[in-house]
């Protein structure tokens, strides 16, 4: 079960771009980034909330949007009412080492969504021998 776990906060995101709110645009921005790291997609939902009370009509939601990978997984939420996003990617290691295609997976979402700020943190999960 060892893998390595990889999580981004992303700040100041510009707004107007479609996977912010889109659904369907995250959707794509996923899968393609998950094919092009050399990663298998095998399941996946996007959902997009409604407003909260006492937002006005037509203001932005945000999105969730999950992607099993035979590998792991993938999810992500936008919050663009405030500009943020967060990026979990987690990819196990057995039969093989697969964070270059994690690395390359957050990567490519990074640049997508353009952030002013991120904060990022890796995780090596299940290795053998540790506490």
């Amino acid at each position: 079960m060892h893998g390595l776990h990889l999580t981004a906060d992303l700040r100041d995101c510009p707004v107007a771009r479609a996977p912010m709110t889109e659904p369907d645009a995250l959707r794509r921005l996923c899968v393609d980034a998950v094919h092009a790291a050399g990663l298998q997609p095998v399941a996946e939902l996007f959902h997009r909330f409604a407003p909260a009370p006492g937002v006005r009509a037509g203001a932005p939601v945000g999105i969730t949007g999950v992607v099993l990978l035979a590998e792991s997984h993938l999810a992500v939420h936008t919050w663009p009412e405030i500009g943020g996003v967060t990026l979990d990617v987690y990819v196990c290691n057995l039969g093989g080492d697969n964070s270059a295609r994690a690395h390359a997976l957050l990567e490519a979402l990074l640049a997508a969504f353009a952030p002013g700020r991120v904060e990022r943190h890796a995780l090596e999960r299940g290795r053998e021998g540790s506490s």
